[in-house]
């Protein structure tokens, strides 16, 4: 007859033996940075739809949106394990699995690989080509090129970087139509235009950790009254490249009404950020645009339907 004590031990090994496999899970999804990725496809699907009259084919949309998806995660996957000793260093960030240690590294780099190359399959066997390899290099340039260099050797690092997190529009049009046009490269820009009010607003918050971090952004090299002042130039860059999709023909009234408003917001948001009178302003702004590019996309999708429904 087996010892309880025994009996005990191994049931408590069991139970904490199943937490660990639970805990590495949740870290693997962690690494893919969910969130982010959710807007990604968010804007994605708003290419997807944009790129024709009606409703785009589903298999396009359910393929094209999976193998996004898989190589978004890969890519942030990799950042996770590039960025690990200075995620370590960060308040934001010092939490992470790979910063704690609670997950190897070497299981990050084959989840973010097994990631990647399933999503640049599947994108290349069920959507197109073209889709597949402006993922790939999408990928390459965050969780490289951004991520191991240009993070680490410019301030302007967010602005040259912008590129390949901008492309999930562009992508979604691609997975339908599988043509590139000046359609999805306005898409492109408008996302490549905000991104530096959006991200040196939180730089501006945080720039004591990136500067504890050696991190050389805007407002560790250049001081946050330079970086104050670009966001607002930066904001105004994103207003006139938000009203080309009305200048071109892309979109309608609708869209006009809808993105002047949201424009008016997003400006008051980066006037107080440039006026640097309330210390909250820059973290409420950063929070703000992203709810600002989502109503962007929202409106131009909403314009979109309702001038052909109507025609």
């Amino acid at each position: 007859m087996r010892n309880a004590a025994i009996e005990q031990g191994e049931l408590l090994a069991g139970r904490e033996s199943s937490l660990t496999v639970a805990w590495q899970w949740r870290d693997l999804v962690t690494l893919c940075k969910p969130r982010v990725v959710i807007v990604m496809l968010a804007c994605a699907l708003v290419g997807m739809a944009l790129a024709t009259p009606g409703i785009p084919p589903l298999a396009s949309v359910v393929y094209g949106l999976a193998g996004i998806a898989l190589c978004a995660g890969g890519a942030a996957a990799y950042n996770h394990v590039l960025d690990r000793r200075l995620d370590a260093m960060m308040v934001r960030t010092s939490r992470r699995p790979l910063a704690t240690q609670r997950l190897p590294t070497h299981y990050a780099l084959l989840w973010a690989t097994g990631l990647s190359v399933l999503g640049f399959t599947l994108l290349l066997w069920q959507v197109n080509a073209l889709t597949a390899w402006l993922t790939l290099a999408s990928l390459v340039g965050y969780a490289l090129i951004y991520t191991a260099f240009l993070k680490r050797a410019t301030p302007q690092n967010i602005v040259i970087g912008g590129v390949a997190g901008a492309a999930p529009p562009l992508l979604g049009w691609t997975a339908v139509t599988g043509q590139l046009g000046a359609e999805p490269l306005l898409l492109l820009l408008i996302v490549f235009a905000w991104t530096p009010p959006h991200f040196w607003a939180l730089a501006i918050h945080k720039r004591d950790e990136y500067a504890k971090a050696g991190v050389p952004m805007l407002p560790v090299t250049h001081g946050d009254a330079f970086t104050r002042l670009q966001v607002w130039l930066y904001g105004w860059l994103t207003v006139a490249v938000t009203l080309m999709p009305f200048v071109i023909g892309m979109s309608g009234m609708i869209y006009l009404v809808g993105v002047t408003a949201l424009n008016a917001r997003f400006m008051f948001w980066n006037w107080k950020v440039w006026r640097g009178r309330d210390e909250q302003a820059p973290i409420n702004a950063f929070w703000f645009s992203i709810r600002y590019i989502l109503g962007v996309f929202g409106v131009l999708l909403f314009d979109h339907y309702a001038v052909n429904w109507v025609m």
